[in-house]
């Protein structure tokens, strides 16, 4: 897939507490009539959504402010149950941009986007970072889990691409979601790899040591 080939209005899902990165695949419950609409309608086009994190903020309308970065995603599995809900899979393809909210009738929100920043997200090149550059990130990223009671099998992970690999941590590892709003908007792996470090490093000292001032 190419920029070109990428929708310039989106459908989007202002999920809280919730980030979806490139190269990976999350499920979504979708229960609420506008989400539903939302779904229809994508399911009849590209089968494209974008998931971005409103902000605590809210405008004049008292309707959520958003991130400006998110990540457009298409659906991969769609299920109807009995109760009338969507059980689906979305899988992250590229980051994007806000450009502008764009006014409609419809009970969801639609933004006009640009991927431009974000163009190498498409690329199935892997960039070149060692698993041995990522052992001491591993080894604290795996205990932290474990102290949060976060289950991860990781030597299914080893087996995954190094991209595939980070997002996926990124993305289910206990940080805030302040935290990994950091993680998603890093311009590329190895940025991302530096800020999980940089971020397990403030957890370790105080989480683990507790030398926090209370």
């Amino acid at each position: 897939m190419k920029i070109i080939d990428l929708p310039k209005k989106i459908l989007v899902f202002p999920l809280s507490n919730f980030i979806i990165f490139p190269k990976t695949t999350v499920p979504l419950n979708i229960f609420e009539p506008r989400y539903i609409d939302m779904v229809n309608d994508s399911m009849k086009s590209d089968k494209m959504i974008g998931m971005i994190q409103p902000k605590s903020s809210s405008n004049k309308d008292n309707i959520p402010n958003l991130h400006d970065v998110g990540c457009l995603g298409k659906i991969t599995s769609f299920k109807e149950t009995e109760d009338g809900r969507y059980l689906i899979e979305l899988k992250g393809l590229v980051r994007f941009e806000t450009i502008k909210e764009v006014k409609t009738d419809k009970k969801y929100r639609i933004l006009e986007a640009d991927f431009n920043k974000f163009s190498h997200d498409l690329n199935n090149e892997k960039e070149r970072i060692k698993f041995s550059d990522l052992e001491l990130i591993f080894k604290d990223l795996k205990s932290l889990f474990e102290k949060r009671g976060f289950i991860i099998n990781w030597k299914a992970l080893e087996k995954q691409s190094l991209d595939e690999t980070i997002n996926a941590l990124a993305m289910a590892s206990p940080f805030s979601l302040e935290e990994k709003q950091i993680l998603l908007e890093a311009e590329n792996l190895d940025i991302r790899k530096n800020k999980i470090a940089k971020i397990l490093s403030t957890y370790t000292h105080d989480v683990y040591d507790n030398t926090t001032i209370q």
